[in-house]
């Protein structure tokens, strides 16, 4: 048996990265999984993002564990789009017990069109997470069960980002945004049974990040990148998306039943960093 057994997950940004991950992770646990993705470019992203194909990878991972799934191509930041997607996983699974709103972007390095970078940002990381959860709530409260998680950051705890561009201004607005956004859903739907909670990763091994853009990026900031308040305390440069759907696999289940309006941390010491990381004699 599974913890999860008889749940349907509704997780957006799933076609890769900690989104698939969470999906194989709650599928093995025994839920069925409604995935949604963009799988098309934000010009203001400046590393790939992920594409259909990405999401058919995530189908075939989650059938392979014996999960059950249901692809959607739709972008967070259009509030019908994500309702249709909300619907077509009550049509097809029956319910949604558990949201995992995690479509996530990183408009960091590219000046470019700054207002766009900033608005991108904002859509895609605030209004995308409350477009989720708006689709969610009221059938939630009609069922009077549920658990909503959200991806946020350990950047929207710290004041932390590499730089000050439109991008990262929106990346750590948007991270801590969501932990207000939790706050308040906590609250007024605890009554409901509905429990909500968010999630706050340090550095994830994950194409957002794990990308040639990127490390080109980090090379020629090294006085930034490199500096103590960006190292883990505990000896890991990034952690793995798998240590994150663990923790969701928890806020989802029983497990953390009486769990809600915390901000789990999972974050190798990060956020509680006192002194730099040295290496073992």
């Amino acid at each position: 048996m599974g913890k999860l057994d008889g749940k349907v997950a509704f997780i957006t940004g799933a076609a890769r990265g900690q989104g698939r991950s969470h999906a194989i992770r709650l599928a093995e646990e025994g839920a069925s999984i409604v995935a949604l993705d963009i799988c098309e470019q934000i010009p203001t992203v400046f590393y790939p993002m992920a594409t259909k194909s990405d999401l058919d990878e995530t189908v075939r991972l989650v059938e392979e564990v014996d999960g059950r799934i249901l692809p959607v191509v739709a972008d967070v930041r259009d509030r019908a789009a994500v309702q249709a997607a909300y619907d077509a996983g009550v049509a097809e699974f029956g319910q949604i017990d558990i949201v995992v709103a995690n479509a996530g972007i990183m408009p960091v390095i590219n000046e470019g069109e700054r207002l766009q970078a900033w608005t991108d940002g904002i859509d895609t990381l605030l209004t995308g997470v409350w477009n989720t959860m708006d689709a969610a709530v009221p059938d939630m409260k009609a069922r009077q069960s549920g658990s909503i998680i959200i991806t946020s950051s350990s950047a929207g705890l710290t004041g932390i980002g590499l730089n000050t561009s439109p991008g990262q201004a929106a990346y750590v607005a948007a991270k801590h945004g969501v932990v207000g956004l939790m706050r308040l859903y906590a609250s007024q739907l605890a009554k409901y049974n509905i429990r909500v909670n968010t999630i706050h990763p340090t550095g994830v091994n994950t194409p957002m990040v794990a990308n040639e853009q990127y490390g080109a990026f980090v090379m020629a900031n090294l006085e930034v990148a490199a500096s103590p308040l960006y190292q883990n305390p505990m000896p890991v440069d990034l952690i793995e998306p798998v240590d994150i759907s663990n923790a969701v696999v928890y806020l989802a289940s029983d497990d953390g039943r009486y769990v809600t309006g915390h901000t789990m941390v999972v974050d190798a010491g990060y956020i509680n960093r006192g002194v730099p990381r040295t290496p073992p004699a």
